[in-house]
């Protein structure tokens, strides 16, 4: 079988491995990380952090599933009412948001993966609603939005317990190192693979985080139970990334200040740099 094709703003990719010294990944953790594209970071967070941060996405994430159910399709890019929501930019609606994505975990993990200054790229609330059909297609996530350097990183952070019955997500190891594939739409989203060999799921209890490049390709299944499978994605890109939408476009810089924030800088908490 041919190799998938690449996106065409992929050029010239070199994947950069972690390198130590490491302070929050042990060293097995940091080799999965670079053959693999990710690992699962168990029981990051307490269960009263998942608590109050379960008690202050809900409220906000029901504004959204109500928008969504006044149109006249239930449907608006790739959310669907009664089925999957994604609630972005937390961290502009609450401080408690905004005070996890700069916390101690993440403010480790950016410095293990992706280096001394670092700012919050994206972050939403994924909700898939029970009795979810459709699976969310085989993507990456530098194929929604074109970043240089490719290389970035997500933290999946599961709010609820997650597993194959409710939508957990898989991911296919290996093929990061190629860089950006190439993706078409579907009606369900972006897809940059239809039917890989090697997949893996990857279950998680809440307050545990799937960790995995910006270059991995992941997907999630359907939500066959009969509760809500909730998420909080957090993406973390090195200062100085920047957007490219086409070939012919410009680069716009990823610095938004008020959620594309600095989460690190010379590899300390930005107010401790100055």
């Amino acid at each position: 079988m041919s190799p998938p094709a690449l996106h065409p703003l992929n050029r010239a990719f070199h994947w950069a491995p972690p390198r130590g010294p490491y302070r929050r990944l042990r060293s097995e953790q940091a080799s999965g990380y670079d053959s693999d594209g990710f690992f699962l970071l168990e029981d990051a967070f307490d269960p009263d952090t998942i608590q109050e941060l379960q008690a202050e996405i809900d409220p906000i994430e029901a504004q959204v599933e109500k928008f969504l159910s006044t149109r006249e399709d239930g449907k608006l890019f790739i959310a669907r009412s009664g089925e999957i929501t994604f609630t972005t930019h937390m961290v502009t609606r609450s401080e408690r948001c905004r005070a996890f994505c700069a916390g101690p975990v993440f403010r480790d993990l950016v410095h293990d993966l992706v280096g001394p200054d670092v700012r919050l790229y994206w972050d939403q609330a994924v909700y898939k609603k029970p009795g979810a059909q459709d699976e969310f297609p085989w993507h990456q996530d530098n194929g929604y939005t074109f970043i240089e350097p490719q290389q970035y990183l997500t933290c999946w952070v599961a709010l609820t317990d997650t597993d194959e019955k409710n939508g957990c997500p898989w991911v296919v190891p290996g093929i990061h190192r190629r860089g950006t594939l190439e993706h078409w739409m579907t009606d369900l989203g972006w897809c940059c693979l239809e039917k890989p060999e090697g997949a893996v799921p990857v279950p998680a209890r809440a307050g545990s985080i799937v960790v995995f490049s910006s270059l991995t390709p992941h997907r999630t299944g359907p939500n066959r139970s009969d509760g809500v499978r909730k998420s909080y994605i957090v993406q973390f890109a090195p200062d100085g990334a920047q957007l490219r939408r086409s070939e012919a476009a410009g680069y716009e810089s990823c610095d938004a200040p008020e959620r594309q924030f600095r989460v690190l800088q010379n590899g300390a908490p930005p107010e401790a740099s100055n």
